[in-house]
């Protein structure tokens, strides 16, 4: 099973990214798609995630500015909108199934600064 993650990049405050992200591979039963990201000295965090039936959830500090979709069964995408400094990170797309596995992506740095 392979993750492959796109976006991510230096952006100014306010400004909006897209990430999308798609899972390969012999899978064929994943029940949450999701994000999580990692700033420098802290722990990785919960962004946010989607179930198979479209269930969502949001760390706190993103909601109303950050929205994820499954564009389908396999593939996921979070669009980022009036970002912040502190949303600077690492974010990690993470899958997992109904059978209990889990994978993660390579990490995607994004900087907020202006």
């Amino acid at each position: 099973v392979q993750l492959q993650a796109s976006g991510g990049g230096l952006v100014q405050p306010g400004g909006s990214l897209r990430f999308s992200c798609v899972a390969s591979g012999s899978i064929f039963d994943i029940l949450v798609m999701g994000w999580y990201r990692q700033a420098p000295g802290k722990q990785r965090e919960l962004v946010a995630t989607i179930t198979s039936v479209g269930t969502t959830n949001y760390e706190d500090s993103v909601k109303g500015r950050f929205t994820i979709s499954r564009d389908h069964a396999n593939a996921v995408t979070l669009r980022m909108n009036s970002l912040k400094p502190e949303d600077t990170a690492v974010y990690y797309c993470r899958i997992s199934t109904y059978s209990g596995l889990g994978y993660w992506g390579e990490g995607t740095l994004v900087t907020v600064s202006s």
